[in-house]
């Protein structure tokens, strides 16, 4: 790795910085870009309460992938109110758009993920499964958090650019149904990225940390596959009916069976979406989602053509016909090394928040409640370290800004918000996201930001460096081939049934800052809620 050099900066802070070869300017020498950092650092800061009602805020909204309605007005009517031009729509797709301020290069645009999850209705700071709304979704990963992130940390340099007279354009978007893995791919097919020289996105974490190279998770494609049969009276005349449910369960059966003969890397999985009306009629129509998980391109491909041998196979064997859509996509993520470790430089800067007694208290709880290992929060900022061995790489998650990552240096910045040992997607990853817990994790976030955009609208050579990686090593032998056809269209529809049922009850709770200090408080909830 290389070298670092500590310098006190204009607050007395000693500052962890990254290589100076990489951030000397022509006009702007060391300390002074260490006061410069300072500064930044103190303007966040005093931003703590606009992080807190953003953060609440975005939470109490809980919307499903493509029905952002709220959270995006919400966070465009900031932006708008702080000088941010305003692109809605952008992809063709209502919840998703583009804001832009400044002028000139560089142009580095921050992103993050504005989505929920279904049935992921939980009270913050209760320690134990209590909905605000049965059956209603919330967020049940934290995406409430991320912008809140990159908005604070971009409107405080914005205006220490105002301040200083400073040249460049800061670009904020959205991650409109991440869950769904819904529309990356199309921002990049629709050139949003052409012209942007570096992207910073954030997702929450329970730990501080960053990354470079390729290897951590898959990259998939999300497909439907829809059969289509013959109705006819289930006991009256079965004979005269061709199921199309036989269809999607025999091509279920069929993919479970081959699933032992696949890579270890791979992860497959399927929800039936339609599997018809009544028991007393033969379903004509039916429909499968999967989501086709691996490494790289080529595995991604190979295992989707195992997925369609299967339909095939399945409307053989019921008569049936089928057909498939492409709701989603995402390419394995290959993050930038020069911006990865300057960011690293920036978060051991920052380091760690100060957790109180009560936020100890309710995570150990939680995890008690959910048979973990009760550890509490993490104390340590996780360390830069080196990208997967791809014989080693077994795979798992997956997140569409590989898309982005593949068409400009990309990095993600994993903030420290949540509570660790969660399963993932369920209630318990709901319960720290509008506490003390998320104020401090954001806004320790939020600086480790400001810092990392400073540092590439400042430093040519962080992006020359950014870029000489891109193309000497990241591309040098592997090329971007989009998984989305020219014909494939945003799949919008998904989740308006479930948003139509729960939204007008979720209004209610939706927080209202102007009646009280804290979401907690407006629910009436005493930090930490816990079990006798």
């Amino acid at each position: 790795m290389l070298k670092q050099k500590f310098v006190t900066g204009l607050l007395g802070l000693t500052l962890v910085v990254a290589p100076t070869a990489l951030l000397a300017s022509a006009d702007m020498t060391l300390n002074e870009r260490m006061d410069a950092k300072a500064e930044l650092i103190e303007a966040v800061g005093s931003k703590a309460k606009d992080v807190q009602v953003m953060n609440d805020m975005i939470f109490s909204f809980g919307e499903l992938g493509f029905q952002e309605f709220e959270t995006s007005a919400y966070l465009t009517r900031i932006l708008n109110d702080n000088g941010f031009s305003i692109e809605t729509g952008i992809s063709g797709i209502p919840t998703s758009w583009m804001a832009t301020w400044g002028e000139g290069e560089p142009v580095i645009a921050l992103g993050s993920d504005i989505d929920g999850i279904p049935k992921a209705s939980q009270k913050p700071g209760v320690a134990y499964h209590d909905p605000v709304i049965e059956g209603a979704p919330g967020h049940g990963e934290g995406h409430n958090s991320g912008q809140v992130v990159n908005i604070v940390a971009a409107i405080a340099v914005k205006e220490y650019m105002e301040k200083n007279g400073l040249k460049g354009t800061i670009k904020i978007w959205p991650g409109v149904a991440e869950e769904q893995l819904g529309t990356k791919a199309y921002y990049v097919r629709d050139g949003y990225f052409k012209d942007v020289d570096a992207v910073l996105f954030s997702h929450v974490s329970n730990a501080f940390s960053t990354s470079w190279g390729a290897g951590r998770g898959n990259g998939l494609v999300s497909v439907q596959y829809d059969f289509f049969g013959e109705s006819a009276h289930s006991a009256g005349s079965p004979w005269r009916g061709r199921s199309a449910l036989d269809a999607a369960e025999l091509m279920s059966v069929g993919m479970n069976y081959r699933r032992e003969h696949l890579r270890l890397s791979q992860r497959t999985h399927s929800i039936v979406v339609d599997g018809g009306d009544q028991p007393n009629v033969v379903p004509p129509k039916a429909s499968i989602w999967y989501f086709f998980r691996e490494t790289d391109y080529p595995h991604i491909k190979a295992l989707w053509e195992v997925g369609d041998k299967m339909a095939e196979g399945a409307a053989l064997m019921t008569n049936t016909t089928w057909e498939s859509t492409v709701l989603g996509s995402a390419w394995p993520q290959h993050m930038n090394k020069a911006i990865a470790e300057n960011a690293y430089s920036n978060i051991k800067l920052i380091g760690m928040p100060n957790w109180s007694d009560d936020d100890i208290t309710l995570a150990k709880a939680l995890q008690k409640e959910i048979g973990v290992e009760p550890t509490g929060l993490k104390t340590e900022i996780e360390v830069l370290s080196d990208p997967i061995d791809p014989k080693k790489n077994m795979g798992g998650g997956s997140d569409d800004i590989g898309d982005v990552s593949w068409q400009v240096p990309t990095i993600t910045l994993r903030y420290p918000a949540n509570i660790p040992n969660l399963p993932g997607h369920n209630w318990s990853n709901s319960v720290a996201m509008a506490t003390p817990i998320a104020h401090k994790g954001v806004l320790a976030g939020a600086k480790v930001q400001a810092l990392n955009l400073f540092d590439l609208l400042t430093s040519d050579a962080l992006i020359d460096a950014a870029w000489d990686y891109y193309k000497d090593v990241q591309t040098k032998d592997e090329k971007y081939i989009p998984l989305l056809s020219a014909e494939d269209t945003p799949a919008i529809h998904l989740n308006e049934q479930i948003m139509a049922t729960y939204k007008e009850r979720m209004k209610k709770f939706y927080y209202d800052p102007s009646k009280f200090d804290t979401y907690l408080e407006q629910l009436g909830i005493t930090y930490p809620t816990v079990k006798e």
